[in-house]
């Protein structure tokens, strides 16, 4: 549903302006109005609604109890499973999964916040106390937090995650009970490839194609042919309710502290400020994360609030580097048909250290576990891959 652009708020100077109303932004402004109603803030959304046409989903380890909360109304299934399945690997994990919808989101920030949103609203120049529109006028603000979606990331290496979802409405029932966060026993063309399966309902199922390539798929045929191919395959015919994709980046390598000095000062949130897990683009866990610290903060003047993100997100970049290490294995070490077996190697882990690793908490002893062993690529280009930073001289 849609909802027709509002006017702006009479409000001359609140003290926070959160220029985009996707999910990190969002997130921050139910933390604020929970944690701080003495606070005013406004929220300005380009679209016509807050979330755009997304699903975002997590694991239940993925959030303390704090972060648990603020997400929970947000969300419109919870599992208590999921599975993979690989060429030469089925599983089951007893790990909880849970989803939120772009359109339950623009309803309860609508509901808690209605007045404090503006749609239709483009910024084209954002300062870190000021967001100029389209429309040519200039809105003042304490502090000004810019969480317009990625932007060019010259100081990063990236490898790209890309997708084309279709949620369905079968002509009979599909038989899940529980998500397939990867079938990777698809055709591995270009990159590794599978497709995840939501069931939102007995005759209810997202069904969306996944690449890791090196290079994206910007019009999305071959997602859209390997999309309609699965379908066939498995029965899996209905009628087209909603359709999504995107391009998520994946961390090989970068310099941080570039990319923070590119901010120019403005305060950055989500997959702007580089805070989405190194190697599965998860966004939700770290957008929890930052808005709970933001809403903690005790000064909301803007060098205060930058510094803040700042430090947080190059403290989650330093504690990213595992990720990057696998990720370059999995992008420069791994030939794209090869690169299938190192998830299934993943997979065949502990569970625990799955649950840690989607959580962005892995221990030394997951590390070394996960480094150590035969790789399932040739040594010698694994080595190369995991210190290829080192050897040009900078941190991974």
């Amino acid at each position: 549903m849609s909802r027709r652009p509002a006017a702006l708020s009479p409000d001359p100077r609140p003290d926070v302006l959160l220029v985009g109303g996707g999910l990190a932004n969002g997130l921050i402004a139910l933390a604020l109005a929970a944690r701080r109603p003495d606070l005013t803030v406004r929220i300005l959304e380009a679209g016509d609604r807050l979330g755009g046409n997304h699903t975002w989903s997590f694991h239940d380890t993925d959030l303390d109890t704090d972060g648990d909360a603020l997400v929970a109304p947000l969300v419109v299934h919870r599992w208590a499973s999921q599975a993979v399945r690989f060429p030469g690997l089925n599983r089951a994990l007893s790990s909880g999964y849970a989803t939120v919808s772009a359109e339950r989101f623009d309803q309860v920030m609508t509901h808690r916040l209605g007045p404090a949103i503006t749609c239709g609203a483009r910024a084209v120049s954002v300062t870190p106390t000021s967001v100029t529109l389209a429309d040519g006028r200039t809105l003042e603000a304490g502090t000004v937090i810019d969480g317009r979606g990625p932007t060019a990331m010259p100081h990063l290496t990236l490898g790209w995650q890309s997708f084309l979802g279709e949620e369905i409405r079968l002509a009979r029932p599909h038989g899940l009970t529980a998500p397939v966060i990867m079938d990777a026993t698809v055709p591995q063309r270009g990159g590794y490839r599978f497709v995840y399966l939501l069931p939102f309902g007995p005759d209810r199922l997202l069904v969306e194609d996944t690449a890791y390539a090196d290079d994206p798929d910007p019009t999305g045929l071959a997602h859209a042919e390997s999309l309609a191919a699965y379908c066939r395959l498995h029965g899996l015919q209905g009628d087209v309710i909603r359709r999504e994709d995107g391009i998520l980046p994946i961390t090989l390598d970068g310099d941080v502290e570039a990319l923070w000095r590119a901010a120019a000062g403005v305060p950055q949130s989500g997959l702007r400020a580089g805070l989405f897990h190194p190697t599965t683009g998860y966004s939700l866990p770290e957008a929890v994360r930052l808005a709970l610290l933001v809403a903690a903060l005790p000064d909301f003047s803007a060098p205060a609030v930058f510094e803040a993100i700042r430090h947080h997100a190059r403290k989650r970049f330093a504690e990213g580097r595992l990720f990057r290490a696998l990720n370059r294995m999995l992008f420069r070490a791994a030939r794209p048909e090869e690169r299938v077996g190192v998830m299934e190697r993943f997979y065949r882990l502990p569970q625990p250290l799955i649950e840690r690793f989607y959580a962005g908490r892995p221990t030394l002893v997951d590390t070394a576990r996960l480094l150590t062993g035969k790789p399932p690529v040739p040594v010698g280009r694994a080595l190369v891959a995991i210190t290829a930073p080192f050897a040009r001289g900078h941190r991974a």
